[in-house]
């Protein structure tokens, strides 16, 4: 017969298989010999008492009987070369690709534009971007196959559990490359390390069924008809028709929202976080998570998250990466944007992770009211010498530019960050030596007061505190606090109806993902492709 289990061990256990089928043997009073195998189906880390952590373990045992090894429910791809109906989809990041294998699953062929590179042509602009300085707006962390998500980590985990089937999600990535933990571990994680290839594959099953995926395809104009919209051109020139068309361009794509903006199409601006990225050693932080001096091999990097109301205002860690360093994410020079990312093993000395503080609307006016500098730029750039500004649905976008610009030329250029030692950071100090820190690009020494906003500023500070009395150790001047990170989300929403989920002034066209403002990350991001899918797909019918 085959029985769920629920085991409760020491970390060293948990990895030995051998001694899992004896507590199996043990908990069924049933001799070892007839525990033939077992599958994990749930795997958590409890690190709550002092004197021990835990691995809460779930597995399906098979006992009396001959062991089935897994088998994923591989999903079947049509052929879509000759599909009448077709559909554009302008980016290839979480959204864009699971749209499209959504697409052609059901029949329908889809047409991929991608404005970046594929992912090993990405990777010399990269390096590019972290030797030399040197940022290319259309290859970089944020644009180029995989979006964000692929050179960004690769957690996996979501809370949006409402907005579709996160197994399925975890079983096409499965299918696809991604390690057999991803669809058993409470927080699976691939590393940007092994993303590259399991996007590839994706990126190969689309052109093998027939789908279209093309990169340094930038569009930078729609064709529109009435309230339907008939295809889209790029920047070389092409003039691309389809039935329907996807926008799943990213949280970064500023000229997305200005070319919407600029054809009167309806965009609303969109409450995100902003703040830094802070780094400790991560022996520091498995010491306050495990309670321990040293981590038990067996165990993995810790992690943490962490949320605050300072003067009621959310303070919250985001995207924390143990195990991993600091990477520039800028998508256009002069601009400083800084994000994490930790390899597959999660191996390297430093746990970092973004901290940031909710931005509204009405902070962003009050900023540019104080910056009259920066207003008269605002206002040139959206054409409006009113004071219509205020309620422009570009307004935090401009707020986030005009942040990351004030950073780049605090940290003297080339993508040097200015930085602050934690402590110093929130006693207003300036740190005269910084300690060491994996961003590649560098780090100088300057009072973030100068960088920051004032709002922003005295948040973190509050927040700070607040975290060390919630993690004993945790607020220490040997961390780093790095400016800034900006890119949490985006700043600008595209409206779709709840139900069609299509913009309500075009029947076909269908905001999605990141940078419609409909998801937070990359199973989210996929979640939301697919479910745009289904609804192109039933419409059609």
């Amino acid at each position: 017969m085959q029985e769920q289990i629920s085991l409760r061990l020491k970390p060293a256990e948990a990895n030995d298989e051998a001694v899992i089928r004896a507590y199996l043997a043990g908990t069924k009073g049933t001799d070892l010999k007839n525990i033939s195998g077992f599958h994990v189906i749930k795997r958590s880390i409890d690190a709550r008492s002092r004197q021990q952590v835990w691995i809460n373990l779930t597995v399906r045992a098979f006992i009396g009987e001959p062991f089935i090894q897994r088998e994923a429910d591989t999903i079947q791809f049509q052929d879509v070369s000759k599909a009448t109906h077709k559909v554009i989809i302008v980016g290839a990041g979480p959204a864009g690709l699971f749209a499209a294998l959504k697409l052609i699953e059901k029949g329908v062929q889809p047409i991929l534009l991608e404005r970046g590179k594929d992912v090993r042509a990405r990777r010399r602009d990269l390096a590019q971007l972290n030797k030399e300085g040197i940022v290319n707006p259309e290859s970089n962390y944020c644009f180029g196959e995989g979006g964000a998500g692929t050179y960004s980590d690769g957690k996996l985990y979501t809370r949006s559990t409402k907005r579709g089937d996160i197994n399925r999600i975890l079983q096409l990535l499965y299918q696809f490359g991604a390690d057999e933990s991803v669809l058993y571990d409470a927080h699976p994680h691939i590393g940007t390390n092994k993303l590259p290839q399991i996007i590839t594959a994706m990126r190969e099953q689309i052109r093998n069924s027939g789908g279209i995926f093309l990169f340094e395809k930038k569009v930078t104009d729609l064709v529109l008809s009435g309230s339907f919209i008939k295809g889209v051109k790029t920047a070389d020139g092409d003039e691309m028709m389809a039935d329907d068309v996807i926008l799943a361009t990213g949280h970064s794509a500023r000229d997305i929202f200005q070319l919407l903006h600029d054809k009167q199409i309806q965009i609303e601006a969109k409450p995100f976080a902003l703040g830094v990225r802070i780094e400790h050693h991560q022996q520091l932080i498995d010491s306050i998570q495990y309670h321990c001096v040293l981590r038990d091999e067996a165990l993995p990097p810790a992690s943490y998250g962490l949320v605050e109301q300072v003067n009621n205002r959310g303070v919250f860690s985001f995207c924390m990466c143990p195990g991993g360093i600091i990477a520039p994410a800028a998508t256009n020079p002069e601009e400083l944007v800084v994000n994490g990312w930790s390899p597959n093993k999660r191996n390297n000395p430093y746990a970092n992770s973004g901290m940031v503080v909710q931005v509204e609307q009405a902070d962003a006016v009050q900023f540019f009211e104080k910056r009259k500098d920066l207003l008269a730029q605002l206002k040139s750039s959206i054409s409006d010498q009113t004071e219509q500004w205020k309620t422009s649905p570009l307004l935090l976008m401009q707020f986030q530019s005009a942040v990351e610009k004030t950073a780049f030329k605090a940290g003297g250029g080339s993508f040097v960050a200015p930085a602050q030692r934690m402590v110093d950071f929130c006693s207003n100090k300036h740190s005269s030596v910084l300690p060491d820190c994996s961003y590649l690009p560098g780090v100088s020494s300057m009072s973030l007061i100068e960088v920051l906003p004032d709002f922003i500023y005295k948040s973190l500070q509050g927040g700070f505190n607040a975290f060390g009395k919630k993690m004993r150790g945790y607020y220490t001047n040997e961390a780093i606090v790095v400016a800034t990170e900006s890119r949490t989300s985006s700043p600008v929403r595209i409206p779709r109806d709840a139900v069609s989920l299509a913009h309500p002034q075009f029947h076909n066209l269908y905001p999605c993902g990141e940078g419609a403002g409909y998801a937070g990350g990359i199973v989210s991001a996929a979640m939301d492709g697919e479910r745009v899918a289904d609804r192109i797909i039933e419409k059609g019918r």
